[in-house]
């Protein structure tokens, strides 16, 4: 398989090695300094870039006919606009918060926990993300995604980095070190709490996931989510 790397950074370079431990052949590495050259020779796209490059680099894509799994965080307000052209060109989509396997286990549990916590109005829920200090975004897309799923299975309406109202979920975002990535979920109550909890103890599950959905997505059209990759529907 013919790989685009979209985005050059720590992760690109550690899918870049990933992806060749799998077999697979990279055909463009882009960064800000380089053009799409190479794009129409791949079989997949893998966009890991930074918010203000992601509509560019995915629509490209699409206009290319290269499918697109796309990791970058930040950009969701043209999400739809996205989703449209890649409809409109037949073309493949997965963007997610988070590629990991596990947090993506992660995800179908905390919305478990969520439609079984609903029932019980002595409990509030509050989430904590950790990240690197180099993470431009906050909250995390993986703690917005978790929120969401408390929102769907609830009668939270919305979350907030200050100080919540009622129906809000707070989530603490903490910028520290080079930690790849924790987040909890918490129900508390005046008795007891119960906690839910992910660490990544690196890069690899993040670049491994987004490899595992650029495999699958070759030769499929349509918009996907990482549900469908791992049949967790």
């Amino acid at each position: 398989m013919k790989i685009a790397l979209l985005g050059y950074g720590k992760m690109g370079q550690v899918i870049e090695r990933i992806a060749l431990e799998r077999g697979h052949e990279i055909v463009l590495k882009k960064d800000e300094n380089n053009t799409f050259d190479g794009l129409s020779n791949a079989d997949v796209a893998i966009d890991f870039s930074v918010p203000t490059a992601a509509v560019s680099n995915i629509s490209s894509c699409f206009n290319a006919n290269v499918p697109v799994i796309s990791g970058t965080t930040g950009w969701l307000e043209h999400y739809d606009e996205m989703a449209a052209l890649c409809t409109a060109k037949n073309g493949g989509f997965i963007s997610s918060s988070n590629f990991s396997l596990g947090v993506n286990i992660f995800f179908e549990l905390n919305e478990y926990l969520a439609k079984i916590m609903s029932k019980f109005d002595s409990y509030s829920v509050d989430m904590e993300e950790i990240h690197h200090t180099q993470k431009l975004d906050a909250p995390s897309g993986t703690a917005i995604s978790l929120a969401k799923g408390v929102i769907e299975n609830s009668s939270y309406t919305n979350w907030t980095l200050e100080k919540p109202e009622t129906n809000q979920i707070h989530i603490e975002a903490k910028r520290i070190g080079t930690v790849p990535g924790t987040h909890t979920v918490t129900y508390n109550s005046v008795v007891d709490a119960i906690e839910i909890k992910h660490t990544a103890h690196n890069r690899e599950g993040f670049a491994l996931g987004a490899v595992i959905a650029a495999e699958w997505i070759v030769g499929k059209q349509g918009i996907f989510t990482m549900k469908d990759v791992l049949n967790l529907k």
